[in-house]
This record gives C-alpha cells, structure tokens and sequence, in this order.
C-alpha cells in the first residue's frame, strides 16, 4: 500500500497562547488583503491590527513575541475565527506556520476551512484550555505532542484528551481532507459521468 503524504496523525511543536473570546476572521486577517490574488503572503499579514499600531510600531501580542517566533500550535479560547467565512484567516494562519489550532470552541465554517488545508481543530473544556496557555506562557520552550488517533495532547509528560469533529478526523487520517486533490485525481471517473450526462451531450450536439 502506498503511503498518503496527505495523511496527518501526529503533530509536535510548540506552542503560542492567544487569549480572548470571539476573536473574529477580521481580527485575524483585516479585510484589505481580501485582494490578494494569491495566499501566499498573507502570514506575514496574520493578526496586523492586533500587533502593528498605524505608524508601524509593534504592539504587545503573542506573535510578536520572539519567545514564540517559532511557535506551530496555537491554542485560543471560545468561539475563536467567527464573523466572516473568508477562508483568507485560515490561510494566513498556515503561511505564518500554524500547523494545528486547540481552543475552547471554533466557528463552524472557520473549523470547516482549517479542515480543508490540513489543519486540525481541536477542542476542551475552558479550564483545560487556560490551563494549557499558562502552561505554554511560563515555559515557551516545551514541545507539545499532539495525536489525531488518540485525541490527546501530551506536554511535559501530562496527557490531555481533547475533542474533534468525527469527520474532520476521518479525512485528517485517511489523507481526504484535499478536497480539490481528490477531485484531480478522479478524472477519469469525472469523463465517465461526464459521458453519461445526456442533457450535455445533446446540448452539444444542437450548437
């Protein structure tokens, strides 16, 4: 059998503690670089208004922060990524080097559009999660162990379980989540359907 590199079942890294309730897709990703033709430089971009003041100048927040420059786990609290559905917060949270969120609560749709660039969404109880970020602002050094299979967070020996949505996990382990790679990789069942759709054919045949 061959291996799917799209398979994600463990992720180790350290971690970066956001605080605050309903911290919002604009938060994340103001909506001026909405016209950006491409993702690939909105990391740089991620959280501005909450870490840049109008003239430039940093602002006190976690990623500005070089104890967590090289930070992959961010760990937030309720209902974080509401508001819009732009999948641009997502993204930028990727390109900056966000490899797997764990909070209190997610907005659906923002849950939705991590799932399908490969970022896994898990959740916990709020006294768990403020925990965790205590844990992670007194010692930024350690590494946080998380595995899809099992549902748990490991950090300086201590097992935490956590929740996920079952589907997400599903398409996090069987390598599905690409929704679009899946697609490309099914073009010939997509010509066979295609055949078979004789309101096109005969469309065609008319012009």
């Amino acid at each position: 059998m061959t291996n799917n590199p799209a398979v994600i079942k463990k992720i180790e890294g350290r971690g970066v503690s956001v605080r605050g309730n309903d911290i919002d897709t604009d938060r994340i990703i103001p909506a001026r670089y909405l016209r950006c033709v491409t993702f690939e430089d909105l990391g740089e971009h991620v959280f501005k208004d909450e870490r840049y003041s109008e003239d430039g100048t940093l602002k006190e927040h976690p990623f500005n922060d070089p104890q967590f420059s090289n930070a992959s786990i961010l760990v937030v609290n309720a209902n974080f990524g509401c508001g819009s559905s732009r999948e641009h917060a997502p993204q930028a949270l990727m390109r900056y080097g966000i490899k797997a969120i764990i909070g209190e609560s997610f907005a659906e749709i923002f849950a939705g559009n991590c799932t399908s660039i490969g970022i896994p969404v898990l959740s916990a109880k709020a006294e768990i999660i403020q925990g965790l970020q205590q844990q992670i602002e007194l010692k930024p050094d350690e590494v946080i162990r998380l595995n899809l299979e099992s549902k748990t967070l490991v950090i300086e020996g201590k097992n935490i379980p956590l929740e996920m949505n079952s589907s997400a996990r599903t398409a996090l382990l069987e390598g599905t989540w690409n929704t679009l790679e899946e697609l490309l990789q099914n073009e010939s069942a997509i010509e066979e359907t295609y055949a078979r759709l004789t309101y096109i054919s005969g469309f065609l045949s008319q012009r």
